[in-house]
């Protein structure tokens, strides 16, 4: 059964990464998500991009995460493929605005995955909240050369716009350019937490950065 309170409070420091963020290079994937749940990262998301791994690999890596996440108690999603989440059992599957209806994904994955959308502005939030989704991507947060399809920064401003319309009980991440510096502003504006890519798999130390987000989260 969906638990969204759980993943709400799972959702604080959210870990998006994939192969591309770590030097194409699937062990080294393995090893800077280890030290990030290590450090508190609560819910992890698969998102392997321009990936030079084969089909059976990127299943492969996959796996180690999911058994990483279930060892954590961290939850675990795949970035747009409905297929690999259903096979990997995943607890969700992220979609963009361009990839497969809402009522398409809830169809194939069931009643027992969240499903997480990413939304920029307010009726693409609205038209995600009433199609049935567990939780929304908003960004980007900031400009980031993180993730290339992130769009024009909307800033925690319009994080608050999308708050505002979606009520309380949507849980909401912000996504997009987020560092250590500047994360408070996005929770000050609604977010339930905080979605990072290179804050932490660029860090020294993904495991101290880790901490010191988890750190900001709760003392917000």
């Amino acid at each position: 059964m969906r638990n969204i309170q759980r993943l709400r409070e799972k959702m604080g420091v959210y870990f998006v990464v994939g192969t591309q963020d770590c030097g194409y290079s699937s062990e080294k994937t393995v090893q800077i998500v280890e030290a990030a749940l290590r450090g508190g990262v609560g819910t992890l998301q698969l998102r392997d991009k321009g990936s030079k791994l084969t089909a059976r690999e990127q299943y492969e890596l996959g796996r180690q995460l999911q058994q990483l996440c279930r060892y954590h108690d961290t939850v675990f999603f795949v970035n747009d493929d409905v297929d690999l989440a259903i096979r990997l059992q995943a607890d969700g599957v992220h979609v963009g605005q361009d990839d497969m209806a809402l009522a398409e994904v809830r169809a194939k994955v069931g009643s027992e995955m969240y499903i997480g959308v990413s939304a920029g502005t307010v009726e693409e939030a609205l038209a995600a909240q009433n199609g049935g989704v567990d939780c929304i991507g908003v960004g980007a947060m900031f400009a980031t050369r993180s993730k290339a399809d992130a769009g024009e920064p909307i800033g925690p401003v319009g994080l608050a716009e999308i708050r505002k319309a979606v009520g309380n009980d949507l849980p909401i991440v912000g996504i997009g350019g987020i560092t250590l510096e500047n994360a408070a502003e996005v929770l000050a504006a609604g977010a339930d937490g905080v979605a990072i890519i290179s804050a932490i798999s660029q860090a020294e130390s993904p495991e101290e950065a880790s901490q010191a987000l988890q750190r900001i989260v709760r003392s917000r």
